[in-house]
């Protein structure tokens, strides 16, 4: 399959959104001459950043809804990962065998390039740039696509060739679509998550599982092995399997990205160079000089001895617990809540009396979940405000909690989508709320 493949085909871009992946994937097909419809449920309005990007390019656009004809009609539907394979479109082309794919899922079906593939539940982010700028400072030729921001995955197909090195960040979603593993692959770890969509850990462990399933005896398979779950894969795989632990990383060597789950995805990397033939002392340069992703555990600001941490891509309670823990106990105020997962918040509740002084809550049925349990424990409840929609007023009240050595953390434990498009938004206005305190602690 090559481009030439794909022209004069119909083919529907199932969710242009606005992460980057559908404008990517427009452009792909406009630019290999096929017949280009994009379809998404949201308007013309909300889509604005994303269709100023395609306005020098015809497409067939449908917004707002979809038409079941455009589904039908089509030799092609690349369906965007936020979209379920429930969904009665997907089911009705599926029934017509019109092939369905996914950014990522084709281009590793298309691509010569050597592709690592990163997935986990937490982690994923932080290793695939971390491999990504150990590559590249070995004078590697490397690209990074999959589900990181901006990433417009198919639009490397042109870019890269056989000697390339391609580090793609997949999702359980992007993975759902996959019939074909990367040649080396990488699970950092495996915790409950997005089982309001899923029912189950089992249906999600079954998408994480395609980063594998389709590897021959000759690629290769990362696991950790002090996570119960990754740990078993090492029998379910004919690939060759290198287990990493925290311990692999020399305690010696200081990292400047905090929190202790970093040390595994240190150790992560660090197994994957060896394994790469890299220089030990590039890599362990790059590793400890990394400071870490946008939004993950980020240091926004100090102000008066007050730290401000922005830890918005945090949408699980594990993910939350982990940034907690990287703070002194009882010098934390914790910017928490959103929309639900369905995942377990017993643990949670038990970290944050342990180590968080004061809790502000934003609004979610996730929130609403948690005030539920608080109801048990009235003596804890006391250290949570109110439910706030009022995103800067909960900022503001975060700051005012805070003293001198203590730090204002954003690590929300739910999605974003109560009160804002993503966590991204969430995240940016987390760090413009904080700025604008600067006259005002």
């Amino acid at each position: 399959m090559t481009i030439n493949s794909f022209k004069n085909k119909k083919v529907l871009v199932m969710g242009l959104g606005l992460q980057g992946g559908g404008v990517g994937s427009a452009l792909y097909f406009a630019k290999a001459g096929a017949q280009v419809t994009i379809t998404d449920l949201k308007t013309e309005k909300q889509l604005e950043p994303s269709l100023k990007l395609l306005k020098n390019y015809s497409f067939k656009y449908v917004l707002g809804r979809h038409d079941l004809a455009d589904f039908l009609n089509s030799d092609l539907i690349v369906k965007n990962p936020d979209v379920s394979w429930d969904s009665e479109y997907i089911k009705k082309a599926q029934k017509k065998s019109i092939p369905i794919e996914m950014e990522e899922s084709l281009f590793v079906k298309m691509s010569p390039s050597k592709i690592i593939g990163i997935t986990g539940t937490r982690g994923k982010s932080t290793v695939s740039k971390l491999v990504y700028e150990v590559l590249k400072n070995n004078q590697k030729r490397v690209f990074l696509g999959g589900n990181m921001k901006g990433s417009r995955t198919l639009e490397l197909l042109s870019q890269t060739s056989r000697k390339d090195w391609v580090v793609l960040e997949l999702s359980s979603w992007q993975l759902s679509a996959f019939t074909k593993s990367p040649h080396i692959s990488l699970i950092t770890n495996l915790y409950p998550d997005h089982l309001n969509r899923y029912g189950s850990m089992t249906k999600y462990i079954k998408d994480k599982k395609n980063i594998f399933r389709f590897q021959k005896v000759s690629d290769y398979l990362l696991l950790n092995y002090e996570n119960e779950t990754t740990r078993k894969f090492a029998t379910e795989t004919k690939s060759k399997v290198i287990f990493f632990k925290k311990n692999d990383w020399p305690k010696d060597w200081p990292l400047k990205i905090l929190g202790t789950h970093n040390i595994s995805n240190a150790a992560a990397v660090w197994k994957l160079a060896q394994l790469l033939g890299l220089d030990n002392e590039i890599t362990r340069k790059t590793i400890q000089d990394f400071s870490g992703l946008d939004y993950r555990l980020q240091k926004v600001r100090e102000i008066n001895g007050r730290q401000f941490i922005n830890d918005s891509t945090s949408t699980t309670p594990i993910a939350t617990i982990a940034a907690i823990k990287s703070f002194p106990p009882g010098s934390i105020i914790l910017l928490l809540g959103g929309n639900d997962k369905s995942l377990p918040l017993q643990e949670l509740l038990e970290e944050i009396k342990k180590r968080v002084k004061y809790v502000v809550l934003l609004k979610g049925s996730g929130t609403e979940r948690l005030l539920t349990l608080l109801k048990k424990d009235p003596q804890l409840a006391q250290r949570f405000s109110p439910v706030f929609s009022d995103y800067r007023k909960a900022v503001k009240l975060a700051s005012s909690k805070a003293k001198r050595g203590e730090t204002v953390l954003l690590s929300p434990g739910f999605t974003s989508f109560a009160m804002f498009n993503n966590e991204f938004e969430r995240a940016e206005k987390f760090n413009l709320y904080a700025q604008e305190l600067k006259t005002k602690i």
